[in-house]
């Protein structure tokens, strides 16, 4: 085959990025699951569908989620001879797409689609589709949240101790000949 016959070929080939298997999905307006929420696998092509489980990690750049005891695949784990630890292969928790689990109603234990609404203080919840429960966040994902401003409770007990010098950095021999000299012209000056 000429290599003029291969361009066309290759120019010729449809664009995998408009079919529309192989269109990206754009990522969720409103997160519904959080870490601690309990989830079930929905799609039925997958191998544990409709097990149930806990979100350990959310993974938003590329919209997956891991559930706690799901989707268990082998991880293999070197041998160390310096440290005296044996290889093995270990069962650990993969990746599943956000759209293949649903949050659980807390209500019926089944899976749910869930709307967004403000209760009469104000707050924003999630509600189940399914029973109409309200569907709160689990501790776990509030613990997360962490505090941007330092603690005012502090080590030091004086301003003294921050400030007070710790550290002298060890001076070089050619430093040392400097100071020499100069301390030699000053006493020379005088």
């Amino acid at each position: 085959m000429s290599g003029r016959v291969k361009l066309m070929n290759i120019l010729m080939r449809p664009n995998r990025s408009k079919l529309k298997g192989y269109q990206k999905q754009p990522p969720p307006k409103r997160w519904t699951i959080v870490r601690g929420d309990t989830v079930q696998v929905i799609d039925r092509k997958h191998p544990e569908y409709g097990k149930q489980g806990t979100v350990q990690v959310v993974i938003r750049e590329k919209m997956r989620v891991i559930v706690e005891n799901v989707n268990l695949g082998p991880k293999r784990i070197k041998a160390d001879q310096e440290r005296g630890i044996k290889g093995e292969t270990i069962m650990q928790e993969r990746s599943l797409h956000y759209s293949n689990v649903n949050l659980v109603d807390p209500v019926t234990g089944f899976p749910t689609k869930v709307n967004w609404s403000y209760l009469d203080d104000g707050t924003k919840v999630r509600i189940s589709k399914r029973s109409g429960a309200v569907i709160p966040k689990p501790d776990v994902w509030k613990s997360k949240m962490r505090n941007i401003l330092p603690s005012e409770d502090s080590d030091t007990v004086k301003d003294e101790d921050v400030w007070a010098v710790t550290y002298e950095e060890p001076t070089s021999k050619w430093a040392d000949l400097l100071r020499a000299l100069e301390e030699d012209e000053k006493k020379a000056g005088l």
